[in-house]
């Protein structure tokens, strides 16, 4: 053992140059976005010899500084072989084409189920209001309920007070919390979303109620029609998404519950991706538009109709160029 000492001292120092070249190397790797085969074949070459270099200096000289420059360089060569891969322009249009649409589709089933949810909680909260009009404090705040009583709606004025820029930025971020609470909420068994949904379902049935006994149902749609049209549609999308993640709990489709939660979590982030894209258009919509008394119904009506074909063509990835027959069945 004490005679190994000066040999292996001795070949370490010797392979000093390599591993500058090593150093050298792993600097032009770093600001390279893509590496070649061979490149990425030399740089693991790299990373199996520094790996056993490390393991002898940390053996004979243990703390010098020897050791702590391979650890150095050991760590970056890690870094570069561990990343994350970039998204290629090629994977980035799959998705858009055929994994996402192929998601819409395999939601169809759960999707038809929330568009019910919805539609039958609007129908109940407009009964409710309508014939308990006092149960309006249930779903509506005081000053809320005191500037409808005046012949107010709650959005006049707000860009008096508010710019449309901080707006919009306040809206699709509530937007986006809403719809990724309304998928998380899945994984309660699928209970959090049937109740996200019932719950918004009720407030927009009641909304409308109220506004309508003061004349006022008119100016709510007057508001809505150009932003809610997507807005309504991707949080049923999300309480799909939801629905389907509780599904894979209660029966799953993989040997353990946890694959198959995972597995249909890691399929569903990418429609939800994108239909956080869609909200960040509808906040916009909603900040410079819905607001402004300068657009007259019929524009509205128009952004409206045109923004949900938008987003009809970008879930089902006719917008990005796919063909019906290149979108591959899902299963649900």
């Amino acid at each position: 053992m004490a005679n190994s000492f000066p040999q292996a001292r001795s070949w370490l120092l010797a392979r000093a140059p390599l591993w500058q070249s090593l150093t050298d190397s792993l600097a032009q790797l770093h600001q390279r976005r893509q590496l070649s085969v061979d490149e990425t074949l030399k740089a693991l070459d790299s990373y199996r010899a520094l790996a056993r270099d490390l393991a002898t200096a940390r053996r004979f000289m243990p703390g010098t500084s020897v050791t702590h420059a391979l650890e150095s360089i050991y760590a970056g060569y890690h870094g570069i072989i561990d990343r994350a891969p970039r998204v290629s322009r090629a994977a980035l249009l799959r998705t858009l084409r055929v994994e996402i649409p192929a998601t819409m589709a395999s939601l169809r089933t759960p999707l038809q189920w929330v568009l019910l949810l919805f539609v039958l909680s609007i129908a109940a909260g407009w009964w409710l209001i309508n014939t308990y009009p006092t149960l309006i404090g249930l779903v509506a705040s005081e000053q809320m309920i005191d500037r409808v009583e005046r012949g107010e709606l709650w959005t006049d004025g707000l860009l008096n007070v508010t710019p449309s820029s901080v707006l919009s930025i306040r809206i699709l971020s509530n937007n986006i919390v809403v719809s990724i609470f309304a998928f998380c909420a899945g994984a309660f068994w699928g209970l959090g979303t049937f109740y996200m949904i019932a719950l918004n379902g009720l407030m927009l049935g009641a909304a409308f109620a109220f506004t309508r006994q003061y004349g006022l149902d008119g100016r709510l749609f007057n508001f809505i029609i150009a932003h809610g049209t997507v807005e309504l549609s991707v949080i049923c999308i999300a309480g799909a998404a939801g629905m389907a993640l509780g599904e894979s709990l209660i029966r799953p489709a993989l040997p353990s519950r946890r694959e198959s939660f995972e597995f249909c979590a890691r399929r569903l982030v990418k429609l939800l991706a994108l239909c956080a894209l869609l909200l960040i258009g509808c906040g916009l919509i909603e900040g410079f538009v819905s607001p402004n008394p300068a657009f007259p119904l019929a524009s509205r009506v128009i952004i409206g109709v045109c923004y949900w074909g938008l987003m009809w063509a970008a879930l089902t990835g006719r917008l990005f160029g796919a063909r019906r027959s290149a979108i591959p069945a899902a299963d649900a």
